[in-house]
């Protein structure tokens, strides 16, 4: 899961410096929608991860 976090994370990256660049301008709010969707996504998946990591076996 962390994995697609990663990935979605560096979509979102290169989405909105596309967007946020005025390159692509109807492009700039859903750039900044996947980008925030990106890092929530990313937060929850290192900490389940964390969690996860700790459990003893």
């Amino acid at each position: 899961m962390l994995g697609w976090a990663l990935t979605f994370l560096v979509i979102a990256l290169i989405a909105a410096v596309l967007g946020f660049g005025g390159i692509a301008g109807t492009a700039i709010e859903i750039a900044k929608i996947i980008f925030f969707v990106a890092i929530i996504l990313f937060v929850v998946s290192a900490v389940l991860g964390m969690l996860r990591g700790r459990r003893a076996p």
